[in-house]
């Protein structure tokens, strides 16, 4: 059996869980969630103990993929709308800048051009100098915003510019040598 599936998910105080179907809803501060869970599992929730309990209708492959699976997207969920996510990403190169105008982020990372990413609703971006903070309740969809605006310019190993994660290291390779020899 998944171990992560058999663990109940504990509601967190501020978190309303909704099920109706095969839809699941929560509710919290940072705003409301929603899936549609496949239909090897069933998601039923317990309201005297709080928690949240995912079962598999039966021991076929994807149905024990998907009872780990939906147990953790609801976790991910109930998480999102109560403490919410938050990348941070830093630019790092002489000159390089990043803005926000309206509902997309504009970078200028040493191409010709201006970079453009749009920023999703439900996504928050602030910009601080060098420094870019994405946040918001969807855990996915911050990590996807996060690693589009990374994506437009990869650190690199040998100076080490580059947009990257805050708490990500660069292994950096020492430069071309130049023989003394003659």
């Amino acid at each position: 059996m998944s171990r992560i599936g058999k663990k109940p998910v504990p509601i967190e105080s501020g978190a309303k869980v909704s099920v109706h179907g095969r839809d699941v809803t929560v509710e919290g501060k940072n705003g409301r969630l929603a899936i549609t869970h496949r239909p090897e599992v069933q998601v039923k929730v317990d309201d005297d103990a709080k928690h949240v309990i995912v079962e598999r209708a039966d021991d076929s492959r994807t149905a024990r993929a998907m009872h780990g699976l939906t147990r953790s997207l609801i976790a991910n969920m109930i998480e999102g709308v109560t403490k919410g996510y938050a990348k941070e990403l830093e630019v790092v190169g002489v000159g390089w800048t990043a803005k926000l105008q309206g509902r997309e982020v504009q970078l200028n990372v040493g191409y010709a051009d201006t970079r453009k990413v749009a920023v999703p609703d439900g996504v928050t971006v602030e910009i601080k100098g060098q420094d870019i903070k994405v946040s918001g309740p969807d855990k996915q969809l911050v990590g996807q915003v996060a690693a589009q605006i990374r994506a437009h310019r990869k650190p690199e190993p040998y100076n080490g510019k580059g947009i990257k994660y805050k708490d990500e290291v660069i292994l950096r390779k020492a430069g071309k040598a130049f023989a003394g020899g003659g």
